[in-house]
């Protein structure tokens, strides 16, 4: 026990002071409001990133004004008298900020209707942050011994200076090497090849259809098991026509849903290719609206917004889709945005050149819809907003990431005035912005061609960007969205971490916060697509269906 607090002991002297001072600044900072409630294992995460980089940026503050040839010499009771001071903060703000931070997680959940948490969680966070902190400032301490090492080496061959580049240089070298090489395409093949063996498993109460109309039938050419998991869910839920005449009171159609999995063809265009066949198949062409849905990872497709829609027209809808991924939407967000942009590109691609062939007075609507990296790859097939609105009848965006072109495009070209949240473009004209149906009643005209992009103020997935680690975003200069904490500001570093934390379970938080689109996707499909025999009271009924589905 004697030699453990010994170590210890060593171990703190070696701490720098005022790396220590920056890290209880970030501390303090990290426990500030961020867009959506963090679970306490994540806050602690959070919070010990945040004091690791807080204690890395205060150890280079000090090694750099060393190397300008300032040097401060403090006595001995200076010194201790400035270790007593730090103590004392740290024995303050700490806890003080620990409770701080339970609040302000409670009231961000009060806005996002979830249940408060229990305060004692506090521990847990401080425990965990620690912990974390350790961690990394240890890893932190083995790749500069790592470097010197190096360096060491290349000082047996050339001068000193140019022996301390060249460690460096080789040491961020094989890191980039290990991250982007052939490790992360390993681990990528990995990820494919495991999760197409859980892409077999089929979701508790989805059977195989037997209407004509459904991808995955007896008369489908796609058999139903290559259709992945949800694939199935798609084609082997969602409202039929007697559902939608009890729902509307008015005879129905029964709905297509055109679907193709990833294993049915060796490329993601001859998937797209299959979709059309089945488009053909079921006469889709014939119908009134015909919508291209690029889907999310490994092929979902959210049901509110392609019910809704199946909803509102009576059935008279065809929907083409097709999986393009194994990958969880999550581990695809980050490893592969490529592939989404390759599917929702040759999926309307091959729609639209059919499309565009029919006789224009009976050719269906042609509308787009996608959420999340669906939302991203599926804008992809345009080459910006004007283009989509040019091209297709509708269009409506759920919960689009920040890093997707076109958004940004048209979020840049908003109209002065308006905000970033919620973009004004050529006064609504053609493309409007909504985190709930009501923004979308401008007082302006708005054309026959109708493009919306839906996403809520706390949703991260539509916030998080890089730069969140040095710049302010407009977003956070604004007045906060309705579910958004007013007290919630940026901070540099921190607020990145924050953001990308609140990611991790963006989508389970009540619908109409975070990354939760739900049954109010009636009401946009309502307004894209507008009805004059349709009432309002008609899409409340859609609604309320939806919401007890």
């Amino acid at each position: 026990m004697q030699r453990l607090r010994n170590r210890l002991r060593r171990h703190g002297g070696r701490l720098h002071p005022v790396g220590l001072a920056t890290a209880l600044v970030f501390f303090t900072w990290s426990m500030s409001p961020s867009l959506l409630p963090r679970a306490w294992y994540l806050q602690g995460l959070a919070t010990g990133i945040s004091v690791a980089l807080g204690y890395g940026l205060g150890c280079t503050a000090a090694w750099l004004v060393r190397s300008c040839g300032v040097t401060a010499t403090w006595s001995a009771r200076t010194r201790r008298i400035g270790w007593w001071v730090l103590g004392l903060a740290a024995l303050v703000l700490v806890p003080v900020f620990l409770v701080l931070g339970a609040r302000w997680q409670n009231y961000i959940r009060d806005l996002v209707a979830v249940e408060p948490t229990n305060g004692a969680n506090v521990l847990l966070v401080f425990l965990i942050a620690a912990a974390v902190w350790f961690v990394l400032l240890e890893a932190a301490r083995g790749i500069r011994a790592g470097t010197r090492r190096l360096s060491a080496f290349a000082r047996r061959f050339v001068p000193r200076p140019a022996a301390n580049v060249a460690g460096l240089v080789v040491a961020v070298t094989l890191g980039v090497l290990i991250v982007n090489g052939a490790l992360y395409n390993g681990l990528i093949a990995f990820a494919n090849w495991s999760f197409s063996g859980a892409d077999n498993d089929t979701a508790a109460g989805v059977v195989e259809p037997t209407a004509p109309e459904r991808s995955g039938s007896p008369a489908s050419a796609q058999a139903w098991d290559t259709l992945g998991q949800e694939g199935r869910t798609f084609v082997g839920r969602g409202p039929d026509a007697a559902q939608i005449e009890a729902v509307t009171g008015r005879p129905a159609l029964e709905p297509i849903r055109a679907y193709a999995g990833r294993e049915s063809a060796d490329s993601v265009p001859a998937v797209a290719d299959l979709v059309v066949a089945e488009l053909d198949r079921t006469k889709a062409w014939e119908r009134k609206v015909l919508a291209v849905n690029t889907t999310t990872g490994r092929g979902w497709v959210n049901p509110s917004v392609a019910s809704s829609l199946e909803y509102l027209e009576g059935g008279d809808t065809a929907i083409a889709s097709m999986q393009y991924s194994f990958l969880p939407s999550p581990l695809a967000f980050i490893a592969d945005r490529e592939t989404p942009q390759v599917a929702g590109r040759a999926l309307f691609n091959a729609v639209f050149a059919r499309w565009i062939d029919l006789p224009v007075e009976s050719r269906p609507k042609l509308v787009v819809f996608g959420e999340s990296l669906g939302s991203y790859g599926g804008q992809n097939a345009f080459a910006g907003y004007q283009d989509m609105a040019t091209r297709v009848d509708g269009a409506l965006w759920s919960g689009t990431p920040n890093f997707t072109p076109q958004w940004r495009e048209v979020t840049a070209d908003r109209d002065a005035g308006s905000t970033e949240i919620r973009p004004v473009v050529d006064g609504g004209r053609s493309v409007r912005f909504a985190a709930d149906p009501a923004d979308l009643d401008l007082d302006a005209e708005w054309g026959p061609r109708r493009i919306v992009y839906w996403q809520h103020a706390s949703d991260p997935i539509v916030w998080w960007s890089p730069s969140l680690l040095f710049n302010e975003p407009d977003w956070l200069t604004e007045p906060r969205g309705r579910d958004v904490d007013p007290n919630m500001g940026w901070l540099p570093l921190v607020t990145f971490w924050q953001v990308t934390l609140d990611m991790v379970f963006s989508a389970d938080v009540p619908a109409g916060h975070g990354h939760s689109y739900g049954p109010e996707a009636a009401d946009m499909w309502a307004r894209i697509l507008p009805d004059p025999g349709r009432s309002q009271a008609d899409t409340d009924r859609v609604q309320a269906a939806l919401t007890g589905e």
